[in-house]
């Protein structure tokens, strides 16, 4: 029986090997190329602009001139001074002023025509003595706490016991009673007794 079924079977797998497939056969794989490596022209070569020369500076040939003038005052701070100055050419001029803390106002008046600087200090006013400041304290803290004692103090009264207790022993008499006895002496005195008769043989 089983020779049979090979049989069979064997007859079934020549019968469709023979029998043409329905599906076109696989296209044969593509040769593979690779890309071609990309290729960039090089970068330009920086170009910056030449430094221009730097030189001396180059001022007017015009002489200076000009002015200026400040005031500055707190009668807060007791802050006050000031500075003027005027200049034309070579000839200059100006003056300043400060309160100092003497009392004093302090001027300067100076002036340069090109021949060095020439000054004249003046003072106004008279020197007041610097008054002496004592602030008083703007506080008075008070303790923020209030501890407890920790201890007791005694009670400043004797009170006087409500009892009499009667005592639980008998104390010892305070006195000496008289001995009822009569020591021995602590002495032996020698007998005093006659001597004896003298015999008288006849």
């Amino acid at each position: 029986m089983s020779l049979k079924i090979t049989t069979i079977l064997s007859v079934a797998v020549l019968a469709l090997a023979d029998y043409p497939s329905r599906y076109p056969p696989p296209p044969s794989p593509q040769s593979y190329h690779a890309p071609p490596s990309p290729s960039y022209p090089p970068p330009p070569s920086p170009s910056y602009p030449t430094p221009a020369h730097y030189g001396q500076p180059q001022y007017p040939e015009e002489p200076p001139k000009y002015s200026f003038g400040y005031n500055v005052k707190d009668d807060n701070d007791g802050v006050n001074f000031g500075h003027s100055e005027a200049r034309d050419g070579d000839n200059t001029e100006g003056s300043y002023n400060v309160d100092l803390p003497d009392g004093r106002t302090k001027t300067v008046t100076y002036v340069d025509n090109g021949d060095g600087l020439k000054a004249d200090v003046t003072f106004k006013g008279n020197i007041q003595p610097v008054p002496s400041y004592n602030p008083a304290p703007s506080y008075n803290p008070s303790p923020s706490y209030n501890p407890t004692p920790s201890y007791y103090p005694a009670p400043s009264y004797n009170p006087t016991p409500s009892y009499n207790p009667t005592p639980s022993y008998y104390p010892a008499p305070s006195y000496n009673p008289t001995p009822s006895y009569y020591p021995a002496p602590s002495y032996n005195p020698t007998p005093s007794y006659p001597p004896p008769p003298t015999p008288i043989y006849g």
